[in-house]
């Protein structure tokens, strides 16, 4: 079979640019030339419908390549299924960015002003870009602060201070991860499906447990550190009320 590209492009139901994206970056060989004129065949609409299912898993390009180049051992394939499997919800929505600006009532110039600084991270699905309705939930909380008088600039200051603490602390979790967990079980003498099955078990059951962690350390330090600060500046009657909706929260913090 000899296609131009065009043709590729219309029988694999992605763009040209797409198509030339796709072969600067490796994952597709470079046509056959007669003269000026590229053919491509069988192979390139293989490998790009196996780059779209891939894509659709959640999986980015980096990981494709090396699917496709056949550098991921069965071990690596199933932990990067397993990534990919924790970021899917069959019952979740996904919206684009007009939708998610929709929604969250965010105008979509300072949506994209926000990602753009890493502070809103999209998921890819189905090969593009998208954010889901705990997107708008983050959005909207934003709206809450900003109403309740907290400024713009600071409070994208303070949310750049977080992810760049966050991402540290993921870096830390994921080299723990890698040396701890994944590295032992390679070494095993199983078959190397066995040792795919445990990683990408062990994978499923960690990440949960360390998101709780995390996410309830940092509950837990916040409402400290603002029961300190009443103590020191707040009135009597802001301390007696801060302690009494953290009793009704069932998050009281004991001071010393």
């Amino acid at each position: 079979m000899r296609l131009r590209v065009e043709e590729l492009a219309a029988r694999t139901d992605v763009s040209v640019d797409t198509v030339r994206y796709y072969q600067k970056q490796g994952l597709i060989p470079a046509p056959a030339r007669e003269g000026r004129v590229a053919w491509y065949g069988d192979e390139h609409l293989e490998l790009i419908g196996r780059i779209k299912d891939l894509q659709r898993r959640g999986f980015t390009l980096a990981v494709i390549r090396r699917f496709l180049a056949g550098e991921l051992d069965p071990t690596d394939e199933a932990l990067a299924v397993a990534i990919a499997d924790q970021q899917e919800d069959e019952d979740e929505e996904f919206l684009t960015l007009d939708e998610l600006a929709e929604r969250s009532g965010v105008p979509e110039a300072l949506i994209e002003s926000v990602a753009s600084e890493g502070l809103l991270v999209a998921r890819v699905h189905e090969g593009e870009e998208r954010y889901t309705t705990g997107d708008v939930d983050v959005l909207r909380a934003g709206l809450r602060l900003l109403g309740a008088g907290l400024p713009l600039p600071e409070l994208l200051a303070f949310a750049k201070q977080h992810h760049s603490a966050t991402r540290e602390t993921a870096e830390t979790a994921v080299r723990m991860f890698d040396a701890h967990v994944r590295e032992p079980i390679r070494e095993l003498d199983l078959p190397p499906e066995e040792r795919a099955e445990r990683l990408a078990d062990a994978f499923r059951e960690l990440l949960p447990a360390a998101t709780t962690l995390v996410s309830h350390h940092f509950r837990r330090v916040l409402l400290q550190v603002a029961q300190e600060h009443l103590e020191s500046v707040g009135e009597p009657e802001e301390i007696a009320a801060a302690n009494e909706e953290a009793r009704r929260r069932l998050e009281v913090v004991s001071s010393p």
